[in-house]
């Protein structure tokens, strides 16, 4: 398929996230698409600074991912957490030998001053990344899940605690006096659609969004004719990837595609949903949003692609905030097939 030009700009968090990512990357010139990235998972452990969501874009976009987790490097070995584990350390958060090297290069490059921006515009090009990812901010910013347990760094819920812990709410330590990064601004004062990765809306998409400012800016955008498109990361009532579904049932939502539209209602334009969840369609567009249906599973790169292309294609269908335009666009009963994580 053959977009027609446009300039896109992406919000990402980590594996649903990037796989669009790599969609939208293979399908767009670099200087037409900017991937803004949540670093609210950011954190430091054994003395270095951890970027989870930004290294999990960063090595999809590099062909280095690990196919099978979708985070971590392709051929990793685990000698350093080994050695680590044997001695007493704190060896749950999966550290890989080849992977170290890029936290060690990250630590010692904020610590010369340099901002994470940079930091990160350096990475990709060492690894031979072409289009831009954006960390949200330079300033640190970190998600606090609060649970039956008590308030949990998001990796300790996350990876050490392994979403076990009943969730009540979310906190994002630092957000009310993080400033959005300049290209983020930049790209969203050019960007002609704004596309929501099939990310996880509270810990994911959320700090992004809720940067001081951004709200207001992307409503005005919005009004000036940009639409924004969200592409679910719930199928048929379950989170793809990661504890989406999980959250919304213990926050006393249901964990279907039309509780995501209710939560994303006012705020977007358009929603591309799988076709398990066609029957809800009618429902989401009561809330004035257009939906796309398609097949959303993204097992290879060519779902990767074409998922990419399609969302882009019902973005540049839309007229934007204030289009009353009803009914489906594009829908598409395609088979699904493959695994099911995004």
């Amino acid at each position: 398929m053959a977009l027609r030009q446009t300039t896109i700009l992406a919000f990402a968090g980590g594996v649903g996230g990037a796989k669009l990512a790599l969609g939208l990357a293979r399908s767009l010139p670099p200087d037409q698409l900017t991937i803004v990235v949540n670093t609210g998972d950011d954190f430091e452990h054994l003395g270095w600074h951890i970027s989870p969501d930004l290294d999990t874009v960063m090595y999809t976009l590099a062909g280095l991912s690990n196919p099978e987790t979708g985070w971590g490097l392709a051929g990793e070995s685990w000698n350093f957490l080994d050695a680590l584990d044997r001695l007493g350390g704190e060896a749950w958060f999966r550290l890989g030998d080849r992977d170290l090297a890029t936290h060690a290069q990250r630590t010692r490059l904020l610590g010369e001053g340099l901002p994470l921006s940079a930091v990160t515009r350096h990475l990709c090009e060492r690894l031979g990344v072409t289009a831009e990812i954006v960390p949200m901010s330079d300033d640190p910013v970190r998600t606090i899940v609060h649970t039956d347990d008590g308030p949990l760094p998001f990796q300790e819920y996350f990876v050490h605690r392994r979403c076990e812990p009943r969730v009540r709410d979310f906190e994002f330590l630092g957000l009310p006096s993080a400033r959005p990064q300049a290209r983020l601004l930049e790209a969203l004062a050019g960007a002609e659609r704004l596309i929501y990765c099939p990310s996880n809306p509270y810990v994911s998409i959320a700090p992004i969004v809720n940067l001081p400012g951004l709200q207001p800016l992307i409503a005005s955008r919005r009004a000036a004719g940009m639409p924004v498109v969200a592409v679910s990361p719930i199928v048929g009532g379950a989170a793809l990837k990661g504890p989406a579904a999980k959250m919304m049932t213990e926050l006393g939502l249901d964990s279907t595609v039309i509780a995501l539209a209710e939560h994303y209602a006012g705020t977007i334009d358009g929603l591309v949903l799988d076709v398990v969840d066609a029957a809800s369609a009618p429902a989401i567009e009561l809330l004035g949003l257009r939906t796309l249906v398609t097949n959303t599973i993204m097992a290879t790169d060519a779902d990767k692609i074409r998922l990419a292309q399609e969302t882009v294609e019902f973005a540049l269908s839309l007229k934007g905030h204030g289009d009353t335009e009803t009914g489906r666009q594009g829908d598409r009963e395609t088979g699904r097939q493959g695994d099911t994580e995004t």
